[in-house]
């Protein structure tokens, strides 16, 4: 029912596959925040009553696959996931083709390792995928999976919009102050995502002019809203909210952060912020490190830590031509790994052989 790096990416990769010729649909609960911007991609959508994990949500999509079947469903989260478990098994049953089932795991939170779940990712789904070769190791280690069913295919970035550019004109189209120095964060405003820790860091800068861009909404944004008030940094803060656009905001920065505590793949927006030049800091947390290498691609700093937080960021400002070619090498290093075609590719060949492993069962 959210609204973050997830449902992106399953909007950009449904219209991915539209685009190579391939018909898609996306179901989900009325009111849901990607029916709403699914448009914006080009991508057709359903709704039922999916939203949670009950009979009536098996009963929809086994009606609905039913009634329009389809090759491959790839569920996103857990709800979906047992939803189409169960409607599969259950089409299975009444001796009616049923797709294989495909799981895509964008988070590194632990999977439960009860006899359900078991079920559900060695019995049920037919190939896992993940967002980063840290989770993909984590299943295999923690969950049993096996390895050959399990693929690590990070998310692929359009290269053609996420590009360096011009940060002037940039500050100028988003009415940004010329000459301040910039630093800015893009992602939900989730407990893990860390913000807190970085609202921490701006008055414990020695730069003091500079100013923080919170780019995204969420949950926690009240919480970080009084956390800028109470430590009296309101002029130096500006929340940007939710932004269908973010290239021109990573553009407009002097440094991007990504203060994430726990729970990432490889991270959206650390990718489109490397792609486009910005200098990074960031955390070891989940899959990061598989992008970010310490002193090479970004600076590394110790989760949930303000302090060491402020000080690599000045760091980072102490020094702009360091940082800068720190920029220029994490973008070559992302720019041939990390492409939206690349993800295409490798999610496309995941269906092709989840339905030959289907074919020989």
């Amino acid at each position: 029912m959210g609204w973050g790096g997830q449902e992106i990416r399953t909007l950009t990769e449904a219209a991915g596959f539209i685009g190579r010729g391939h018909r898609v649909i996306v179901y989900a609960p009325a009111r849901s925040r990607i029916v709403d911007e699914a448009p914006r991609f080009g991508v057709p959508t359903a709704t039922l009553a999916i939203g949670r994990k009950r009979l009536r949500g098996v009963r929809a999509m086994s009606a609905v696959l039913s009634a329009s079947p389809v090759d491959v469903v790839n569920a996103h989260s857990s709800t979906d996931a047992w939803l189409d478990a169960l409607a599969c098994a259950w089409l299975g049953r009444t001796r009616r083709k049923a797709p294989v089932l495909v799981r895509t795991r964008h988070v590194s939170i632990p999977v439960p390792d009860d006899r359900a779940t078991r079920w559900l990712y060695r019995h049920a789904t037919s190939r896992v995928v993940t967002t980063g070769t840290a989770l993909r190791e984590q299943l295999i280690r923690d969950n049993g999976l096996d390895p050959a069913r399990v693929d690590s295919v990070p998310t692929g970035i359009d290269a053609t919009t996420f590009a360096p550019s011009s940060r002037d004109a940039a500050r100028d189209r988003l009415h940004l102050a010329p000459a301040a120095v910039l630093i800015g964060v893009i992602a939900t405003l989730r407990s893990w995502k860390g913000h807190r820790f970085l609202v921490d860091a701006i008055p414990r800068l020695r730069h003091r002019d500079a100013r923080l861009v919170i780019v995204g909404d969420g949950p926690q944004r009240a919480a970080l809203e009084a956390q800028v008030e109470a430590l009296g940094i309101g002029d130096r803060v500006t929340f940007a909210g939710q932004q269908a656009d973010v290239a021109p905001w990573l553009a407009s920065l002097d440094l991007f952060v990504l203060p994430s505590c726990a729970n990432e793949g490889v991270p959206q927006a650390l990718l489109q912020a490397m792609f486009c030049g910005v200098p990074c800091v960031t955390t070891d947390a989940g899959a990061i490190p598989e992008i970010a290498r310490d002193g090479e691609t970004a600076r590394i700093v110790r989760r949930e830590d303000a302090q060491d937080l402020a000080s690599g960021i000045d760091a980072m400002l102490d020094d702009r031509p360091a940082a800068e070619a720190l920029a220029e090498r994490a973008r070559a290093f992302v720019a041939p790994r990390y492409g939206l075609a690349t993800m295409l590719d490798r999610m496309e060949d995941v269906f092709r052989r989840a339905l030959a492993d289907s074919a020989r069962q």
